[in-house]
């Protein structure tokens, strides 16, 4: 077990609370799987939390404890009542450990483990774990319509965890699929990325289209190629820019797609794009990253810093006044430079200039 979190349990016992680790933490232990992320449940309530630790409350009643790489969410038992919105109405503490698991979603995310290691599974999580299957605690019906956002989490951990679907959760799905529509963007886009970013993606992507949620989220994806880059994912996306990604990240979606396109990473791709963009475009296109890179260290020039003549310098060369005719003869030069037609040199590109002046004006 990890040692902060076996001290944690220590301390809320010897302080005569009851307390286990729950949830992802035990379920990825027993997949012997590593994880960061780890919850605790408990008889404590956040007064008595911050008592004992030093940590921060959250805004969904849990107690926050960051050691080093880990992060440790502690929450008190209860029972949570009449929801909307996604949001219990109102919740009540109790020191009984079977309500506060009825309130979870799937049995693999409800077996519990003491501080000395023991396993707590009173909802069979380890038997599905065993069997590799996605079941939902207590009524289905019920737990889907008090939060859809399930509907996504059900995919994505079949996705990940490659386990198949309880056949009433599947049923359920497809009669509910429209209640997606009532959640928030920025939840659908955080499901969709974890099925997107996992090696296993390819389920995911199929359960997407079994259950038509990809009708419902007015999304659509041909051909998906695997990458590890947020913004490489969602390139191959279609109306990925409805979902709620900041600037940067909608401007290398727009930048990948538009390598897409082409089909092909050139030189000016490159120049034009930068080395990480061309390279993740390069991946969805199954070219070699290697040459990419050995192209893109050949560059003559990488940036419009690195060319030895001035904008004002082309001008008076030309002698002519700045515009946008220049601009693009500047563009025309640098793609020559690009490709070794000549040479980066302010001689070399002074001469290019008057030889080619009377073919521009």
């Amino acid at each position: 077990m990890n040692i902060v979190a076996k001290e944690i349990l220590e301390t809320l016992e010897e302080n005569g609370f009851s307390a286990y680790l729950v949830g992802g933490y035990v379920r990825d232990f027993l997949l012997r799987k590593s994880t960061c992320d780890i919850d605790i449940c408990t008889t404590a309530t956040i007064k008595d939390m911050q008592k004992l630790f030093s940590g921060t409350e959250r805004s969904y009643g849990s107690f926050h404890i960051k050691v080093n790489k880990w992060n440790i969410d502690i929450t008190t038992f209860r029972e949570e009542h009449h929801y909307k919105m996604r949001r219990p109405s109102y919740i009540t503490y109790t020191n009984d450990l079977n309500l506060d698991l009825l309130r979870r979603d799937f049995t693999i995310n409800t077996i519990c483990m003491d501080k000395n290691g023991n396993i707590i599974d009173k909802l069979g999580g380890e038997k599905d774990l065993r069997d590799k299957i996605i079941r939902m605690v207590g009524d289905v019906h019920t737990k889907i319509i008090e939060d859809p956002l399930r509907i996504l989490r059900t995919l994505r951990f079949a996705t990940i965890l490659d386990f198949t679907i309880e056949e009433k959760l599947e049923v359920e799905i497809q009669n509910n699929k429209n209640l997606l529509k009532t959640l928030s963007t920025y939840r659908i886009k955080e499901e969709i990325s974890k099925i997107l970013l996992s090696s296993n993606f390819e389920k995911g992507l199929s359960l997407i289209h079994f259950f038509s949620l990809d009708e419902v989220l007015g999304i659509s994806f041909v051909n998906y190629v695997y990458t590890n880059d947020l913004c490489g994912a969602w390139a191959q996306i279609d109306n990925s820019q409805s979902m709620p990604f900041t600037k940067k990240e909608k401007k290398n979606i727009v930048k990948i797609q538009e390598i897409l396109k082409r089909k092909k990473i050139t030189r000016d791709i490159l120049y034009k794009y930068g080395l990480y963009i061309s390279i993740v475009a390069g991946e969805i296109l199954k070219n070699n990253v290697n040459e990419i890179y050995k192209m893109y260290q050949k560059l003559p020039i990488h940036t419009r810093k690195d060319l030895r003549i001035s904008f004002t310098e082309i001008c008076n060369i030309l002698e002519v006044q700045p515009s946008k005719k220049v601009k693009n003869i500047e563009t025309l030069l640098i793609q020559d430079v690009l490709y070794e037609r000549v040479i980066n040199d302010k001689k070399m590109l002074k001469q290019y200039l008057l030889i080619n002046k009377s073919r521009w004006f």
